[in-house]
């Protein structure tokens, strides 16, 4: 080392020569390591230029795809009675859009195998309480009605007759051989909303809207529905399907005013108006 702090001429030479060096055998090793790894797995050819082109990760080679027939898919004759109880039993293991949804969807996978095969059921699960606990639509009536869309391009003779039949039915009409929890009681919701449907029942009843009764009671009412959807769906392959579902007289007199065509034209539906709203003149 110089006076000043600066290494001499031979120093400099010196640290030069140790990392020439120094970067040799890192190198070295590298393509050692290399070849060691070839050997191990019978490779013959030079490692290092093959590993430096090779991706970190190469991704995992897709399956080939099936192909996806058109829709509407094919349906064929169900047993609503199995429907209605594997609805019953989905019931308690996903609610109630999963619960017919899975029961028809189920069912068709069993009977028809694929392309229904390719559906994860699971995805009805959204449809709980309404949407996630929101009381809109009744879970049984959206699970349903998805299974109807498939598997028919006639799918809106038989959904409505599906909700009307909802609207004026007594509910739950099944009745399953082992229940989980006793219960007699019916209700007429003379809606398709989750909301009123329930609140009715509980009215009717006398139970807890968030009781085991009041459980049960939807568990009954999801296997109703997807057995009626499947005996819609069994009339119309058919050649039997005749709708006779008529709304209630409000919804056409409201309309006069509310409905398209009337002089307000600010409202949609086919519900009855004077559940929710005050008959006016």
């Amino acid at each position: 080392m110089s006076k000043e702090g600066m290494p001499s001429e031979s120093e400099e030479l010196s640290r030069r020569h140790f990392l020439v060096g120094a970067g040799k055998l890192l190198v070295g090793a590298a393509v050692g390591a290399a070849g060691l790894s070839a050997v191990a797995c019978g490779q013959t050819t030079k490692p290092a230029t093959q590993a430096a082109a090779a991706p970190a990760a190469a991704p995992t080679a897709a399956p080939a795809a099936a192909k996806v027939p058109e829709w509407p898919w094919p349906y064929t004759k169900l047993d609503p009675q199995e429907v209605a109880q594997a609805a019953y039993e989905g019931f308690y293991q996903g609610a109630c859009m999963y619960g017919a949804f899975n029961a028809i969807v189920g069912a068709l996978q069993k009977q028809v195998g694929y392309p229904f095969t390719m559906i994860p059921t699971m995805m009805a699960k959204y449809g709980e309480g309404g949407v996630v606990g929101w009381a809109t639509l009744c879970g049984a009536l959206n699970g349903s009605s998805a299974a109807i869309n498939l598997v028919t391009k006639d799918y809106t003779p038989v959904v409505d007759e599906l909700m009307g039949w909802y609207t004026t039915t007594a509910l739950p009409t099944f009745t399953p051989a082992s229940p989980k929890v006793k219960i007699t009681t019916t209700s007429v919701s003379g809606s398709p909303l989750c909301h009123v449907s329930v609140t009715e029942w509980c009215k009717a009843s006398g139970s807890k809207s968030e009781s085991p009764e009041r459980a049960e009671r939807c568990a009954r009412l999801c296997a109703s529905v997807a057995a009626h959807a499947v005996e819609l769906l069994n009339q119309q392959a058919a050649g039997q399907f005749k709708a006779t579902f008529t709304p209630a007289s409000s919804v056409k007199t409201c309309g006069t005013c509310h409905l398209k065509g009337g002089t307000l034209e600010n409202a949609r539906g086919k519900m009855d108006c004077v559940q929710c709203h005050e008959p006016h003149s």
